[in-house]
C-alpha cells in the first residue's frame, strides 16, 4: 500500500486545518497518511519555503501530497497554490460563497479560527491544557476535584489524546486515569479509592482487542503487556467495572479523536457548556 503525504498548512497554528483535513482522512479506510504540520505561514517568503518543501516530497515520492490549509490572505494563498500538490484551503472554499450570500466583505483577520481575539477564552484553554498535562495517566490524583471529567481506561486506549484534544478544542479540563493489574487482581472489582468522589465526572474507555495488542505490539513488542491474553483480560475486567459502577463508556475503535470528545462531552453534559462558549 502506497502512502500518501499530508500537509496541513496555515497561516496561525494549523490547528483548524488539521482538525478538518484528518476528519475528511478518515473516509478513506485502508489508506495510509504521513501527517506534516507546517504553521505560521504568514509571509510570501514562509510561503515560497513551504512550497518548496511540499515539492520535494512530491518529487521524491512520484506522487503528489494532499495539502490542506487555513490562509486568510490570498497573497501567500496563491503562492502555496503554485506547489506541486493538491491544495485544499477551507477559507477558499467557503468564505466567497459566505460573502456572496451574506453581501459583505469578510474582516480577512488571522487568528480568528481559533478564537484568539478572545483572550479570555485563549487564556482558559491554555489554562486547561496545562491542566491535563498535570493531571495525565494517573498523576496529580489530588486535583481531581478541579477536574471537569476524568477519562478511565486501559493503558493505549485513547485516553490522553482525547484529553489533550478537549483541553485545547474547549478548554475542558481533563485528566485521565490508567486501570491495570493492581486494580484487577486482589480488588475484588472496586473502584479504585482515589476515583469514588468522583464518579459523576467518570468516563470509560474501551477498545477491540485485537486493535489493542497491534498498538501494544508496536509499542513493546514480546512483552506480556502486548499478549493477547493479557490484553483479553485488561478489556474483560475493565469493562466489567464500568458496568459494575454505572459509569458510561465508550469504544474507540473505529473512532476519530473528535468523534470520542465529542461523545465523551455527550456522555458527562458538558457539550451545552462548552458550545455556549466564545
Amino acid at each position: 500500500m502506497k502512502q500518501r503525504t499530508v500537509f496541513f498548512v496555515s497561516d496561525q497554528t494549523g490547528i483548524t486545518a488539521q482538525t478538518l483535513g484528518r476528519s475528511l482522512l478518515t473516509q478513506f479506510d485502508g489508506m495510509k497518511f504521513r501527517h506534516v504540520t507546517v504553521p505560521f505561514i504568514s509571509t510570501p517568503d514562509k510561503a515560497h519555503d513551504a512550497v518548496r518543501r511540499i515539492n520535494l516530497v512530491a518529487e521524491v515520492e512520484g506522487v503528489r501530497p494532499l495539502v490542506f490549509s487555513t490562509f486568510v490572505h490570498n497573497e501567500v494563498r496563491e503562492i502555496v497554490r503554485g506547489c506541486n500538490g493538491l491544495l485544499l484551503d477551507f477559507f477558499d472554499a467557503f468564505i466567497g460563497p459566505l460573502e456572496r450570500e451574506l453581501e459583505r466583505a469578510s474582516s480577512h483577520t488571522s487568528g480568528r479560527a481559533h478564537g484568539l481575539a478572545d483572550d479570555a477564552a485563549y487564556a482558559r484553554r491554555i489554562e486547561a491544557v496545562n491542566f491535563t498535562l498535570a493531571n495525565d495517566d494517573g498523576i496529580g490524583v489530588q486535583n481531581y476535584g478541579r477536574a471537569d471529567l476524568i477519562l478511565v481506561g486501559v493503558s493505549r486506549s485513547g485516553k490522553t489524546p482525547t484529553c489533550l484534544y478537549l483541553a485545547l478544542q474547549y478548554g475542558v479540563y481533563a485528566a485521565n486515569f490508567p486501570l491495570t493489574d493492581e486494580h484487577f487482581e486482589g480488588a475484588g472489582g472496586e473502584l479504585p479509592s482515589v476515583l469514588r468522589p468522583h464518579l459523576r465526572k467518570l468516563v470509560g474507555l474501551t477498545i477491540d482487542a485485537k486493535r489493542l495488542e497491534q498498538i501494544r505490539v508496536n509499542r513493546r513488542p514480546d512483552s506480556r503487556y502486548a499478549s493477547a491474553s493479557q490484553i483479553s483480560f485488561e478489556l474483560r475486567e475493565a469493562e466489567a467495572l464500568f458496568k459494575r459502577n454505572a459509569i458510561p463508556y465508550l469504544d474507540t475503535t473505529h473512532a476519530s479523536i473528535e468523534e470520542i470528545a465529542m461523545r465523551v462531552l455527550d456522555s458527562t453534559g458538558l457539550r451545552d457548556r462548552v458550545e455556549a462558549q466564545p
